[in-house]
């Protein structure tokens, strides 16, 4: 890792609470990690059962439809 960012993260890590640097990068590996699995393991169809539990749609009303999707799929 290039002696700028180290630096970077030495300064900045102390003023968000985290005391080690290494720390901070653990954090932001992290945060990267869980936008990249939500990103690539999300799908449409998990906003589409979301939007309609949000409208009370029951869940097993949605585990049908789902189920009625796969097997003409």
């Amino acid at each position: 890792m290039p002696d700028d960012v180290i630096d970077d993260l030495q300064r900045i890590a102390p003023k968000l609470g985290i005391p080690d640097y290494r720390a901070l990068i653990c954090h932001y590996v992290g945060k990267g990690l869980r936008e990249d699995v939500e990103r690539f393991e999300h799908t449409p169809i998990d906003d589409l059962i979301e939007s309609l539990k949000r409208h009370g749609v029951s869940e097993t009303v949605i585990y049908e439809a789902v189920n009625d999707m796969a097997q003409v799929g």
